[in-house]
């Protein structure tokens, strides 16, 4: 009877052994396997943060290049009769040259305008002197911005007579030659056509009547 027993609790034993060990083995696997899951999703997280991140910059900076190509300042072109103005000014005498930028951006203008008066073949010569690869004027002029010219008069040569046509020229940056030539101005449409001699000269382009009128010893 107590042999019989002691085979029965062997038994019970062992049966109590082998199922926690196949208890712990399955809690392992189970903690394995949710290990790899709980990586495997963390990586796919940071993967798609990393993708998100990157096309975001990729985007934006595509944007920015799109958006500063929009904005590219270019030539100014000649435009049409509307876009001038030449102005009469006295003591000392001289002619004022206004030119309007009627675009919705800036533009830049070189050196000074390229001026033919009635049926003149060569333009008016350079106050300033002529522009070279050592010597360039540039301006930008801003959208529905103007710039300004001086013409000086003060000698009956520089004066001459009155003009009714004008075509005018813009000039390439560091030589004197144009990259554009509007068609005819007539100038009756001013109060008092301007007076300009072949002998005259004009200034470079600026920003201001003043500042023209500085350079060509105009100013009051």
């Amino acid at each position: 009877m107590t042999a019989r027993r002691s085979r029965r609790r062997s038994a019970a034993y062992a049966a109590m052994a082998l199922g926690l060990a196949g208890s712990l083995a399955l809690t392992g696997c189970n903690s394995h396997s949710s290990k790899k899951s709980k990586k495997s999703s963390s990586s796919s997280s940071k993967s798609k943060k990393r993708k998100i991140i990157g096309g975001g910059a990729a985007a934006a900076g595509a944007g920015a290049g799109a958006g500063a190509a929009s904005r590219s300042t270019t030539y100014c072109t000649t435009g049409t009769q509307g876009d001038y103005k030449f102005i009469t000014r006295t003591d000392p005498s001289h002619v004022i040259l206004k030119f309007h930028n009627s675009k919705s951006r800036s533009c830049y203008l070189y050196n000074s305008p390229m001026l033919y008066f009635g049926t003149a073949k060569q333009p008016l010569g350079y106050y300033e002197g002529a522009p070279s690869f050592g010597k360039t004027q540039r301006i930008e002029v801003p959208a529905r911005g103007d710039a300004y010219a001086s013409i000086p008069t003060t000698t009956a040569a520089d004066k001459g007579t009155k003009q009714s046509v004008v075509k005018i020229g813009f000039m390439n940056a560091s030589e004197p030659t144009q990259r554009g030539l509007s068609a005819n101005i007539h100038l009756s449409q001013y109060a008092g056509l301007p007076s300009v001699g072949k002998t005259a000269k004009v200034s470079d382009w600026y920003l201001s009547d003043k500042l023209a009128e500085i350079k060509t010893n105009t100013g009051r």
